[in-house]
């Protein structure tokens, strides 16, 4: 499922999916069971958007709600000139909102998710804490690499400890910022290796969206070289994603052991059953929902 906030001070839109309340566990239990009836592994990616919440839906233009709600992030600094000014958590605060990211895994165990993923990209709140471009805390939360990783390290030991040891449990990063005196692809890999202490299973790699002043190479597989280098440094299973969209493509980055697994997202919005012809395409079978099955 799509980034699930775990406060409602944490969604990026008031449209999105939320996880901070136990009455949304029913809900969310039934869209996990049919996820799993149609042959399928339920995953969710709970997330906080801190700083770049509080915004209008992408397709009407995505921008910042007039009047929106209070935002928070390691330090009062805007993502950009059209986003509101955040509020800087006080360590009490942080405390909170670990225990938000806490009981949204156990709301997510719950409701029968396999896979679950921490949301730590795209200039969320715990990438702004990583990123030197976001984070100005003089604390223990800011500083060091291993300050800006604390808030992300605590609340995966703590999420590890109750997520069950046979279910996936994930970390997406940004890789780097691309930007100049941003987070680097050399912080992800010593993040990397620290998150691996904590019992994470996998690093989703992706990169960008802590700055407006980004400047992304997109080419097919652009981001391939950060899960190849996490996957070889840090000796972490890692995930590719970004502009994959061929089944042949796809294949070859997992058998060549460039990644051990590719993560989808806009090709699945634009072709809902891409599984299914990419199974056919390298020979193999995929289960075919009924809805779909008069057309295979």
């Amino acid at each position: 499922l799509e980034a699930t906030a775990v406060e409602a001070r944490g969604r990026i839109s008031p449209w999105d999916l939320g996880i901070w309340d136990d009455a949304q566990v029913a809900p969310l239990a039934r869209l996990a069971a049919l996820i799993k009836d149609a042959g399928a592994v339920s995953g969710i990616q709970i997330a906080h958007a801190g700083r770049k919440g509080s915004l209008a839906k992408p397709w009407e233009g995505g921008a910042a709600l007039q009047p929106g709600w209070p935002l928070v992030a390691p330090s009062a600094l805007a993502f950009s000139p059209q986003h509101p000014v955040p509020r800087a958590l006080t360590k009490a605060e942080l405390r909170e909102v670990q225990r938000s990211f806490v009981a949204g895994a156990r709301r997510a165990r719950d409701a029968g998710f396999r896979f679950l993923e921490l949301h730590a990209a795209h200039g969320y709140l715990f990438h702004s804490f990583l990123s030197p471009l976001s984070n100005q805390r003089t604390d223990e939360y800011g500083g060091s690499l291993e300050n800006r990783a604390r808030f992300l390290l605590e609340t995966a030991r703590e999420v590890r400890e109750l997520w069950p040891t046979d279910r996936v449990l994930a970390v997406r990063v940004s890789a780097t910022d691309w930007v100049q005196g941003g987070w680097a692809l050399e912080d992800t890999v010593e993040l990397a290796k620290l998150l691996a202490r904590e019992g994470i299973d996998l690093i989703d790699c992706s990169s960008g969206g802590s700055s407006p002043a980004q400047s992304v190479p997109l080419d097919p597989g652009y981001q391939l070289p950060f899960a190849r280098a996490v996957r070889r440094e840090a000796k972490l299973p890692t995930a590719a994603v970004g502009l994959i969209t061929q089944p042949l493509q796809a294949e070859e980055i997992v058998a060549s052991g460039a990644a051990d697994l590719v993560l989808l997202g806009r090709v699945l919005l634009r072709d809902p059953t891409w599984p299914i012809d990419a199974a056919e395409t390298l020979g193999a079978t995929a289960p075919i929902p009924p809805q779909y099955a008069r057309s295979y």
